[in-house]
């Protein structure tokens, strides 16, 4: 509870979409403080957005607890390395996959490749997100938008039609939200709006899958300190962020590991269409 860094955090901004080597301080993954307890044995997971942020520390918890470890990312391939090198430092498999996953084609590619090294999949986290911050609606351009609502919903639709076909009783699919779902800032217009829209695709699928005995849940983090934030914020919003939460601070991504992990695990096997809040204290829904 104490341990973690507490704004002001320093003034810096980097370009779209940002690099974790850049940040100030550097973002906490669990590189010294995650510990496996074997939870997702041999399970085969894909994580999109999984070079850097949440997605790297839920890549790193899962390979802890046993996981192989396909990491999807856009173009990001020093950090995806990274990420690499901590699952094999696990002694779990990590297969890299580069591109676009607003592409509908590159998503089924993505899961045709997966499953080809891994022979299944038993976990799909979608995780990838786009935000950018806009002061007035009429600065959001029309391409701005569908980018925005491609990445972030349309591409979980598409990776889920994809690995179905590949997944058995007791797999799980775990879609990252956000407090913005319930308490969306008047900057991040778009963004707010697809993670609203993910909230009720994950209640749907939930129920539509789950004759299926395959657990559809979300996780629902509040400010986070990753490379989406100085390279979409303006600089003033970077030096406070996460001051707004009851605890004072961002979370660390690997703060967020953990919800992921039992979602994933056999434990969790009566909880679907639940949405997980880690958030600070500020309440959700």
């Amino acid at each position: 509870m104490t341990q973690h860094p507490e704004p002001p955090q320093p003034a810096q901004q980097q370009d779209m979409p940002g690099t974790t080597e850049a940040m100030d301080p550097r973002p906490d993954h669990g590189e010294h403080s995650y510990v496996g307890h074997g939870r997702l044995l041999d399970k085969k997971v894909i994580i999109t957005g999984a070079d850097s942020g949440i997605g790297r520390a839920v890549a790193l918890a899962y390979a802890r607890e046993g996981a192989d470890v396909c990491v999807a990312y856009l173009s990001e391939d020093d950090d995806a390395a990274e990420t690499q090198r901590l699952i094999e430092e696990a002694g779990r498999r990590a297969l890299l996959i580069r591109g676009d996953i607003a592409d509908p084609a590159h998503c089924r590619q993505l899961v045709e490749q997966a499953v080809a090294a891994f022979g299944r999949v038993d976990v799909l986290v979608n995780n990838a997100a786009h935000q950018a911050t806009f002061a007035a609606a009429e600065d959001i351009s029309d391409e701005e938008w569908q980018t925005t609502f491609a990445v972030n919903i349309h591409a979980m639709f598409y990776l889920t039609k994809a690995v179905l076909p590949h997944m058995r009783a007791g797999s799980s699919i775990i879609n990252t939200t956000s407090i913005n779902a319930d308490k969306p800032s008047e900057q991040l217009l778009a963004y707010a709006t697809t993670k609203g829209a993910i909230h009720n695709y994950t209640a749907g699928l939930a129920q539509m899958l789950a004759e299926r005995k395959i657990r559809v849940n979300a996780v629902a983090p509040g400010p986070v300190w990753t490379p989406l934030i100085p390279s979409t914020m303006p600089e003033d919003k970077v030096v406070s962020f996460g001051k707004q939460t009851p605890l004072g601070r961002a979370a660390q991504p690997a703060e967020l590991a953990p919800a992921y992990v039992l979602l994933a695990s056999d434990e969790a096997s009566y909880i679907l269409g639940a949405t997980i809040p880690v958030t600070g204290g500020t309440p959700f829904l």
